[in-house]
């Protein structure tokens, strides 16, 4: 097949490109040539946790790799057979493992047998979406496309630390095509609260904050915030780290999120004001999905062959996510509505 040239400093500029990128070459088995890699950063190239994302994909789609080291630029990719079975990748550092499972996720899923990847890094870590959203907002959502794939949690890893571990388990899975745009009737308001190496005090007042805030707003649905914490000399953790994940669900069955982490001289009432303001701005605009769903979505919409979603924000990374993909798999979408604001994102052409 002939290579693919993609230029990583386009729109948002930043890893998403390669993320991308990466898996649909996976999937598709056409080679890319990414260069540019991440240049609007102020520490351009591949850094620690983008190197993982590039071993990960080319060790399960058996690929050749050239330029994947620390800081690199450019990169070429030339994919072969996708594999299934055992992985483990290690982030080595405190990484998001959440980036590294957005990466390998859909080359899994065209995978021919269940795999089991095991991955170490950070799990809640400032610019990476939390674990608990993966878990509790991004998978469910996937799963309306049919992915077939479940998170266990083993150990949380914060900045600067890491040293969390979490078990990707994914089956083989045929896409469809899903329509979704306003997001219905408030069910419920659900969370996760936790602190490690911390009082427990954090993430208990993370939580009542939340929810105080959620009721001064005028949310009448039930508010059921479960506390994740440990005892000292009980806890497993590397740590310190604390923060708050929140997800809204609807009579339809669809879920959008929020998040918020704790950080040295940040009160715990901040945190959960902070996920809580951000999770009522999302339900205010009356679509089916988050702004962060709205990015992550673009790829499975290409390759379900179909389909059209309301989303709370129409994001620079879910237009670089649909350029990245136009690119790839000559699939044409069409956004109604301007960035920063809700909109609706359709496949018009696949």
């Amino acid at each position: 097949m002939s290579l693919v040239e993609i230029d990583g400093s386009v729109l948002e500029g930043g890893g998403q490109i390669l993320r991308t990128a990466l898996a649909l070459s996976a999937i598709t088995g056409k080679p890319v040539r990414i260069y540019n890699i991440r240049a609007k950063r102020s520490n351009p190239g591949l850094q620690q946790q983008h190197l993982t994302g590039v071993i990960a994909a080319a060790r399960i789609s058996n690929a050749q790799v050239t330029g994947a080291v620390k800081g690199s630029t450019e990169l070429m990719f030339r994919p072969g057979r996708i594999g299934c079975g055992e992985f483990r990748f290690d982030i080595g550092t405190a990484g998001a493992v959440t980036l590294v499972i957005q990466t390998i996720l859909p080359i899994l899923v065209f995978a021919p047998c269940r795999s089991v990847v095991t991955i170490t890094g950070g799990t809640d870590v400032p610019w990476s979406p939390p674990i608990d959203y993966v878990r509790f907002i991004m998978l469910p959502i996937l799963s309306l496309f049919g992915v077939k794939a479940e998170v266990r949690l083993i150990r949380r890893g914060h900045y600067p630390r890491g040293g969390g571990e979490v078990v990707l388990t994914v089956e083989p899975s045929k896409l469809r095509p899903v329509e979704v745009i306003e997001f219905g009737d408030l069910r419920e308001v659900r969370g996760i609260s936790h602190a490690v190496r911390l009082p427990a005090h954090v993430a208990h007042r993370q939580a009542n904050s939340a929810r105080e805030y959620l009721v001064r707003a005028g949310v009448k649905a039930p508010i059921d915030i479960a506390v994740e914490t440990y005892e000292q000399g009980r806890d497993p953790h590397l740590g310190p780290g604390s923060g708050i994940v929140l997800w809204a669900v609807s009579n339809r069955g669809l879920v959008k999120g929020a998040d918020a982490l704790g950080e040295r001289g940040k009160p715990a009432e901040v945190v959960g004001e902070e996920a809580a303001s951000k999770l009522l701005e999302n339900l205010r605009s009356g679509m089916a999905l988050d702004e962060h769903m709205g990015d992550m979505v673009i790829p499975y919409m290409a390759l379900a062959g179909g389909g059209i979603v309301g989303v709370s924000k129409i994001t620079l990374h879910a237009l670089t996510n649909i350029y990245i993909v136009e690119k790839l798999l000559g699939v044409r979408f069409e956004v109604s509505g301007r960035e920063g604001e809700p909109g609706i994102i359709r496949v018009v052409h696949a």
